[in-house]
């Protein structure tokens, strides 16, 4: 989880609690803002880190295959069933299962799953008897489930055996001051051992990276780097090697954005909180460095690099 912004860093110590216990935890945020790698993160950082961590997309399962797929079934439970299979809940005993996209859930597969939680108990297609799991459950969802719940579309019951330790990840709009840490990350990640060299991005360029909106969050990032790691461009990417609709957003911005305020974050990010290399960067005295930092209201342990601090000088 690349990030050095408050809201990431509170996300952080909220994961690192919720993966302390044993409860079930429920996961919102927009698509695209990491809620699997949150709960990967609570995963390995758990006391069931060395047991299977599966991931159900409930979107993808349809009602006719949900219990074979989730529960197993017995030998003869259906015409072909030569054998006794387990599902994906037994496969993951001991360890966590994720539950993707849990507000797609259909109100009958809802009812199904509801029971699981409940007893951690699960029967078999064609079985007579139940077997007993221990299972750690983490849901996630893109929807809004209250909203579910009130108009009938979500169980109220589920609901609330979902929602015993709730944490939303917040959008990459919300926390920008991550976009140049995130850029610098996959630049590395897309281009490493490539012949091209690695990838830089101009300040101006991160300026309007920081001043764009994501609504696809990380995903869309990810996508965008990768993009121009295989496009042909120089090794300093400039705003015109952007895709039209980030230069054209940056036009419309207009001064609703502080392109002084953008670019002393973009170098305190590159600098990793360094003030002297910041200042340099940017052209600027230290003194001017300085009160461009209060003007703008910015915090230098904001930019340092996790586990280094700010530097000195």
């Amino acid at each position: 989880m690349i990030g050095s912004s408050k809201p990431l860093q509170e996300i952080k110590l909220s994961l690192a609690r919720m993966a302390a216990s044993n409860c079930t935890v429920l996961i919102t945020g927009e698509t695209g803002t990491g809620k699997e790698l949150a709960a990967e993160y609570i995963h390995r950082n758990s006391r069931r880190n060395h047991r299977p961590f599966t991931c159900i997309n409930c979107a993808a399962i349809a009602d006719s295959l949900f219990e074979n797929e989730l529960f197993g079934h017995s030998r003869g439970a259906y015409t072909g069933a030569d054998a006794a299979q387990d599902g994906q809940l037994a496969a993951a005993n001991g360890g966590t299962v994720f539950l993707d996209e849990i507000g797609d859930m259909s109100l009958a597969a809802q009812a199904k799953i509801l029971r699981v939680l409940e007893n951690k108990e699960i029967c078999r297609v064609g079985a007579t008897r139940c077997v007993q799991l221990d299972i750690r459950f983490l849901a996630a969802t893109n929807q809004d489930l209250e909203g579910m719940v009130a108009t009938g579309k979500f169980r109220k019951d589920l609901f609330f055996r979902l929602n015993v330790a709730p944490v939303h990840i917040p959008a990459l709009r919300d926390r920008k001051e991550d976009v140049p840490l995130l850029v610098e990350h996959y630049a590395k990640e897309f281009r490493s051992g490539a012949k091209s060299g690695p990838m830089r991005f101009s300040d101006e360029c991160l300026r309007i990276l920081i001043q764009y909106d994501w609504p696809g969050n990380i995903r869309e990032l990810k996508n965008l780097v990768e993009f121009l790691s295989v496009a042909e461009v120089s090794s300093t990417i400039q705003p015109e090697h952007l895709p039209r609709k980030f230069t054209t957003a940056a036009r419309s911005c207009g001064t609703a954005q502080d392109p002084e305020r953008e670019s002393l974050i973009a170098a305190l990010h590159w600098a990793k909180g360094n003030k002297t290399a910041a200042a340099r960067r940017l052209q600027w005295s230290r003194m001017t460095l300085y009160r461009k930092l209060t003007k703008h209201q910015l915090f230098l342990g904001d930019f340092a690099q996790p586990g280094v601090g700010v530097t000195a000088t």
